[in-house]
């Protein structure tokens, strides 16, 4: 165990010393961890606790419309960052070509990297409106612990991610998931126009299919990496591979659980689990 720190502690270091940007710094959201922790824990109160008291004894907000308009955003900026991952600045033909060595000092796929991976973070903070629209239509048994819990960390790593631990990984998983993002938004999208477009629904399983094969493959990635002992952060690597591994469990337990019992579509109402 002492063994594994000092390799992480090592790598950690060796990050922030020839990694980090200093630009990143001056970025939004990016000079101190108070404004994100800040938004993170309005956030957690909101939806725990001072939402549900406020919307007691009131009537739930109609929003489909806003439903509507929020979940195109969603599936046109997953498209964006998609492309943005596979085309801007040749990022993902420089990781496929450098993935298992020591990347040459490339300012203009680091700048691509550090871009992209701000964009990333700014979508994990938009998507904390998932929980808020739960709670203003008062359907608070949607927000279980794993949609809070996956919210609140994929939007605080993905800033820590930027922060300090800028890795080539991240291009991949950033990849996959905004892939995902894709379908799964497209889908909450025709849920969101109401209960005529229910017979379009239909495939609903296979999105979870894909939701949980997105993390088999992002797990084969990342172990191919730890065999193959690719130069690449050894600390992001494990950090990755230790978040993927609660992830697949976590909704795999979703998984079981809501196929083993019948699930109503109703005004958009769609019972599932949104993977960010």
């Amino acid at each position: 165990m002492s063994a594994l720190m000092h390799m992480m502690m090592e790598n950690y270091n060796e990050l922030i010393e020839t990694k980090r940007d200093p630009k990143v710094d001056s970025w939004l959201f990016m000079h101190s961890p108070v404004p994100v922790v800040s938004i993170l824990l309005v956030y957690l109160y909101f939806v725990l606790k001072l939402g549900p008291q406020l919307m007691e004894k009131r009537k739930a907000f109609d929003l489909k419309r806003v439903l509507i308009g929020y979940n195109l955003y969603q599936v046109v900026f997953s498209m964006w960052l998609c492309c943005k991952a596979i085309t801007v600045k040749s990022a993902l033909p420089h990781l496929l070509n450098h993935s298992c060595k020591n990347p040459s000092p490339d300012q203009e796929f680091q700048v691509a990297l550090s871009d992209g991976a701000w964009w990333y973070f700014f979508s994990k903070m938009v998507e904390l409106l998932d929980t808020v629209f739960f709670v203003l239509r008062k359907k608070q048994s949607q927000v279980t612990f794993l949609h809070v819990y996956h919210h609140s960390c994929t939007m605080f790593f993905s800033w820590a991610y930027l922060k300090f631990l800028p890795g080539e990984q991240g291009v991949v998983i950033g990849l996959l998931n905004s892939f995902v993002h894709v379908v799964m938004y497209t889908y909450y999208l025709i849920a969101a126009l109401g209960p005529r477009f229910q017979k379009y629904l239909w495939w609903k399983k296979y999105m979870t299919w894909i939701q949980l094969t997105q993390f088999c493959v992002m797990l084969a990635y990342l172990i191919s990496i730890i065999a193959m002992d690719c130069k690449l952060p050894k600390a992001l690597t494990f950090f990755f591979v230790a978040n993927v591994v609660v992830f697949l469990y976590l909704f795999g337990n979703f998984y079981r659980q809501a196929y083993n019992k019948p699930t109503n579509v109703t005004n958009g109402d769609v019972k599932t689990v949104k993977i960010q």
